[in-house]
């Protein structure tokens, strides 16, 4: 029996999962950690685990529906899991409300360097977490998909279903907003 040869593109290994379904756990093994991570940062760890899941599991479901011509499944399954973590929009402002009002964490050993920004870093986290949840919905998902899913406009657009133009102004929008409530301080910028 020769083995088969593991789809290099995301299009690739969702055509195979259509002829045969367990070929879809490699999309869970490329994306379900970075999937994790975000959700982990929106809504925490102890609801993570399970929106990942439902996420695959919605995915799963509609890979019959998916456009193979578009070879990275990141932003759709991005897309996915942000209607899933939308639903849970009460966890997700309730988190930011706790982490506003939660005490400065101590430092991780590290370089004198990396302590100075995560000083600067962890003292300004209780301000960040307070504009997170005074940002609209459509604005924090946008900028969390930059920022902690590290897609690009384009994507964003696809994931969210919206024009890339809306990405852009959302950003905008989301960015002036966050500097402001920081009091338009970079904290680790403003070392001199």
């Amino acid at each position: 029996m020769i083995p088969l040869a593991t789809p290099s593109l995301d299009s690739e290994l969702i055509a195979e999962s259509r002829a045969r379904p367990d070929a879809f756990a490699g999309l869970f093994d490329r994306y379900s950690g970075m999937l994790y991570r975000y959700v982990s940062r929106r809504l925490g760890p102890e609801v993570a685990e399970d929106l990942v899941g439902e996420t695959f599991l919605v995915a799963f479901r509609r890979r019959d529906r998916y456009d193979l011509a578009r070879p990275d499944a990141r932003p759709w399954l991005f897309g996915i899991v942000s209607n899933l973590v939308a639903r849970h929009h009460r966890t997700e402002a309730a988190r930011y409300r706790a982490l506003t009002r939660s005490p400065v964490d101590g430092v991780a050993e590290s370089p004198a360097e990396r302590v100075a920004e995560g000083v600067s870093a962890t003292a300004v986290r209780p301000l960040l977490a307070s504009a997170l949840a005074l940002l609209s919905k459509g604005d924090r998902d946008v900028l969390l998909l930059i920022a902690w899913a590290d897609l690009s406009y384009d994507e964003v657009a696809q994931a969210l279903g919206i024009p890339v133009g809306t990405v852009r102004s959302r950003l905008n929008r989301a960015r002036r907003k966050v500097r402001e409530a920081l009091g338009d301080t970079h904290p680790l910028r403003d070392e001199e």
